[in-house]
């Protein structure tokens, strides 16, 4: 059974208190691109878009980044446990820009990694940082969010799942075991 650790309410303050800090770290929004990752991170990535163009009256452009992983508990010859990089539409060069790169949840470290790749074959921006909604731990890579909403701890056992209103009717974060 899912537990919610995190309402509508608090996802709305956590992804404002970010845009805020993006503002802040930044310096502003000048040269600032926004890239979600597939799937939630889409709709983040266009919500903190949002709330940067009523804070600082200026749009922000956002880029969409389709990163698929294979799944962990499938064995096959063709698994390798590596993301794939399926498309990017950005529709703007990402060449001398400050981007932020959106998740949902923070986990390994892999689907980041894979982004990462995916962003330096679409130019070479100035600086990356990383916003996520929740931090979960048990990285595998030495990948660090910038900015984050939530840190949820979980164990290995648990899963973190993030619910977004464009998608599942409602906005929310649950922990389950499985």
């Amino acid at each position: 059974m899912a537990k919610e650790v995190v309402d509508s309410m608090a996802m709305k303050r956590a992804l404002t208190r970010m845009t805020y800090e993006i503002i802040e770290k930044n310096k502003g929004i000048e040269d600032l691109v926004i890239i979600g990752i597939k799937t939630r991170g889409i709709y983040l990535a266009k919500r903190i878009a949002q709330r940067l163009q009523q804070l600082e009256g200026a749009t922000v452009p956002v880029g969409e980044l389709d990163i698929s992983l294979y799944r962990d508990d499938r064995h096959d010859a063709a698994n390798t446990n590596e993301p794939i990089v399926n498309s990017a539409k950005l529709g703007f060069d990402i060449t001398e820009k400050q981007v932020i790169l959106i998740d949902d949840v923070l986990f390994t470290g892999r689907t980041i990694r894979a982004a990462l790749d995916a962003l330096m074959d679409q130019g070479r921006p100035k600086k990356i940082n990383l916003a996520v909604l929740v931090d979960r731990g048990h990285r595998e890579l030495p990948i660090r969010a910038d900015f984050v909403g939530k840190n949820i701890p979980t164990s290995l056992d648990e899963q973190i799942s993030v619910e977004v209103e464009e998608i599942d009717e409602k906005d929310s974060i649950k922990i389950e075991k499985i």
